[in-house]
């Protein structure tokens, strides 16, 4: 490379330093420097670098130190410690090849050229990966992967959104889950590519639209299994960033197990599959059936022991009762004058007892299990009978509103004019034939009817006034 200031030599006399060094301003080493730096910041703000690593050394703050070296040249590098954290440094050998993608700076206190590594792979994992490391660390540093900021699904769901592509296995297994699981839930399913150019824009706008707190309760977005190449739109910074600000619970559900994708770390929950997707969002009837079943017979032995715990006080209180003969026999010698206002008082309080007694006999009645769980059936047979009619009524108006999208369907359909007896005229161009002015005499023309199509030789024109149709093509004849 020229030198942009080659070397110049100046005779210093008593008259000052020539015109030329005027031109060439002096400056301190620390501007240069920050000269340089920003040069080379401004120059190499991203830059992909292979070569052999050398000299790692990892410093007690956690920062790795090393350099790139080739044939031909060395560059020191340096890798912080939030970007070395997200390296296995198990794997990082004298002598590896490997891929960095960072920026040039210049460390001025040594006036030394560094690579600042934000991603690093081994020789060979190619370009994806070294995009996906780096995109994965700017959009952790904003905070998009916090678990404090993911929140729980919800327990019971109203309805279900999907973010899939419809013909894939992954939307028939979500849906066979559910319906086994709680079919009386509804889903609403946005039907997307999952690879290709432009399928991250169309996921993105599917999370958008089924996300914004109206149309679901909690929103699975997925597709099965396939290479990197195949995942890569689930990794596109526009799907991350909708899943973020999707207003309901997401559930990613791309790949399998071991496939990891942003929008995984994204979402408020991961499954490693479609179907295990489905499984996180619905409780199971059956289960829930058997939660009911058990804590119907937790509340049987409740009542049961209540009841043994009742009868076990009154046998106590029974036993606590004195005999009143007892009394009269220790105080017949020195109370015979108090003998009738004794035997009234002992009368009076049998009476009491015996209220009591008939007392507690009512109220362990009122606390029979047998009633309690005829009203139980009665109020359970109502509520089965409320769903019944509900869900006969819900049927019957969406059958009502298919009927009307048919009926509206139907009457948009433009052969139903041409079964009525019309055809649609066409030249052999292509061009829809509106007046007589458009054809020529012996020229051919087609006829489209509702039931196949002819062919006819113009024999007589009689002109009309009328202008030219618009052109379609044979395909639409």
């Amino acid at each position: 490379m020229e030198r942009e200031n080659p070397q110049r030599v100046y005779r210093l006399t008593n008259s000052g330093p020539p015109s030329a060094q005027v031109e060439n301003p002096i400056y301190t080493v620390t501007q240069l420097a920050g000269k340089i730096r920003a040069c080379l910041e401004g120059q190499f703000a991203a830059v992909r670098v292979a070569g052999e690593l050398t000299g790692i050394s990892v410093a007690s703050s956690g920062h790795v130190y090393f350099s790139l070296k080739d044939a031909g040249a060395t560059l020191s590098a340096v890798m912080f410690r939030n970007a070395a954290a997200r390296v296995d440094g198990a794997w990082l050998k004298e002598g590896m090849e490997v891929e960095c993608a960072g920026r040039l700076t210049l460390y001025e206190p040594r006036g030394r050229m560094q690579l600042i590594v934000e991603a690093l792979l081994p020789r060979g994992a190619g370009a994806l990966g070294l995009q996906f490391l780096a995109l994965k660390a700017k959009l952790q540093a904003e905070g998009l992967f916090d678990p404090a900021r993911k929140r729980p699904l919800p327990a019971w769901p109203k309805t279900i959104g999907i973010v899939t592509s419809p013909s894939g296995a992954a939307v028939q297994d979500i849906l066979k889950i559910l319906g086994l699981r709680m079919p009386s839930i509804p889903v609403v399913i946005f039907p997307v590519r999952v690879q290709g150019e432009g399928s991250a824009a169309e996921i993105a706008q599917g999370v958008t639209l089924l996300g914004d707190g109206q149309h679901c309760d909690v929103l699975i977005v997925g597709r099965g299994g396939g290479s990197a190449e195949d995942l890569s739109a689930f990794n596109e910074e526009v799907v991350v960033r909708a899943v973020v600000g999707s207003r309901v619970p997401v559930v990613s559900a791309v790949g399998h197990e071991v496939d990891l994708v942003l929008c995984d770390l994204a979402a408020d929950a991961r499954a490693p599959t479609p179907t295990a997707a489905a499984e996180m969002v619905v409780p199971d009837r059956r289960v829930c059936r058997k939660i009911i079943q058990q804590r119907a017979e937790v509340l049987s032995r409740v009542m049961m022991l209540g009841l043994a715990r009742a009868r076990e006080q009154f046998a106590r209180v029974t036993r606590r009762m004195r005999d009143p003969r007892l009394v009269l026999s220790a105080h017949r010698l020195h109370l015979d004058d108090s003998t009738r206002s004794m035997q009234s008082k002992i009368q009076r309080r049998m009476q009491r007892s015996r209220n009591r007694l008939n007392e507690l006999r009512v109220r362990l009645a009122a606390r029979d299990p047998k009633v309690r769980l005829k009203g139980v059936g009665s109020r359970l047979a109502q509520a089965r009978l409320r769903l019944m009619q509900v869900m006969q009524k819900l049927l019957l108006e969406r059958r009502t509103v298919l009927g009307g999208h048919s009926r509206a369907l139907s009457s948009l359909n433009p052969f139903a004019v041409l079964g009525r007896g019309y055809g649609i005229i066409a030249r052999e161009d292509g061009v829809i034939v509106r007046s007589a002015t458009q054809v020529e005499l012996d020229q051919t023309l087609r006829i489209r009817l509702f039931a196949g199509a002819l062919e006819s030789r113009v024999t007589k024109v009689e002109g009309t006034p009328g202008g030219q149709g618009k052109g379609l093509g044979p395909e639409d004849l």
